[in-house]
């Protein structure tokens, strides 16, 4: 079921009354069994849609209301009240002081991140500058747009400047420009270069006005997205808490046995696409040939390392409070319990 945050807090008040009378215990099973789960409707998303197509939330006995946000940052604030379980985000600065706040929410799993091959949100260069940007020393000067500031995209242009003995501030930033304007502002020459994510860098590439300048060792393993829990859905839901990440795992399994070598192929391919095509607004599936797709790891765990590098990044630039510890935020107890029930991940 999708639905607006608005729907979902209705769903909440019709929810309460049932609770409100007599107690039963088969009442009390049935809310319990119910998750709410934010989502941005992407393609990083696929593990949950797969998982409820699959019929996988339904094996472990839940039922899943997916209510679809415009932005990550959005669904924090709804995690911490409880209105939202669990949640596609983003470690973006938000994301870390939230944490700094004592909300509670926890990043459990893996949900979108970077390979060798599965360089998904690459630095895009404008077509008729590819002559003279050569070489990341190149980039000084020029006007680079990010989605959103203090978001991992920051981190990951902050890495390609380095690699030019560069800093963050070497470049014109145009923040806060979302990944389909920012394809639409390289075919106008607004700006020279954007951090975009799929499918938007595979439509800059595929309509001529933006060629790829990285590659996947350009930040390896970057944690691009991750699964967010709530406070209450871990500490007073746990059982469900543990179901739902079995659930996910499969699904991100499935997932998996659609991608390989940086490119959307594999068994299990036609039926992601069948999935995707249903779920997103990426109903072109001859785009899916020409994307590079997420990464995401079959046995959940993110990267620390990098969730740690780039908070280090948004405090430097101030886009982030010091002093989260950011192991805190961290909560591999869930996929613990999963790999126990599931097993280490085996590609067929």
């Amino acid at each position: 079921m999708i639905g607006r945050l608005s729907a979902a807090i209705a769903a909440l008040v019709v929810m309460g009354t049932v609770i409100a009378a007599p107690a039963h215990s088969e009442d009390k099973i049935r809310a319990d069994d119910v998750v709410k789960v934010g989502i941005n409707g992407v393609i990083s998303d696929a593990p949950f849609f797969i998982a409820e197509t699959k019929g996988y939330f339904k094996e472990q006995g839940l039922t899943v209301e997916f209510i679809r946000f415009d932005a990550g940052p959005q669904m924090v604030a709804p995690l911490g009240t409880g209105d939202l379980d669990a949640a596609a985000g983003a470690p973006s600065a938000g994301l870390f002081n939230s944490g700094a706040r004592g909300l509670g929410v926890k990043i459990v799993a893996d949900k979108g991140s970077n390979g060798d091959d599965y360089s998904y949100m690459p630095l895009l260069i404008r077509k008729d500058l590819a002559g003279r940007v050569k070489d990341y020393k190149d980039l000084k000067g020029l006007k680079i747009a990010e989605a959103g500031r203090g978001g991992s995209p920051g981190s990951t242009l902050n890495e390609a400047l380095k690699r030019g003995g560069l800093t963050y501030n070497d470049v014109e930033h145009v923040q806060n420009l979302g990944y389909p304007e920012q394809v639409i502002a390289l075919s106008n020459k607004a700006i020279d270069g954007a951090i975009t994510a799929e499918p938007s860098a595979a439509k800059a590439v595929e309509l001529g006005v933006a060629v790829r300048f990285s590659g996947g060792d350009l930040y390896p393993r970057q944690q691009v997205a991750v699964l967010l829990y709530g406070d209450n859905f871990i500490k007073k839901r746990r059982a469900a808490a543990v179901k739902f990440m079995i659930a996910y795992l499969q699904g991100a399994r499935f997932y998996n046995g659609a991608i390989a070598r940086g490119r959307f192929a594999g068994p299990n391919l036609p039926e992601v696409l069948d999935i995707l095509t249903k779920y997103t607004n990426i109903t072109d599936r001859k785009l899916y040939d020409a994307m590079v797709p997420n990464g995401c790891n079959p046995d959940g765990y993110v990267n620390a390392d990098s969730l740690k590098k780039d908070y280090a990044f948004y405090v430097e630039q101030k886009f982030a409070q010091p002093g989260t510890d950011v192991d805190a935020l961290v909560d591999n107890s869930f996929v613990d319990e999963a790999l126990k029930a599931l097993g280490p991940y085996k590609r067929n």
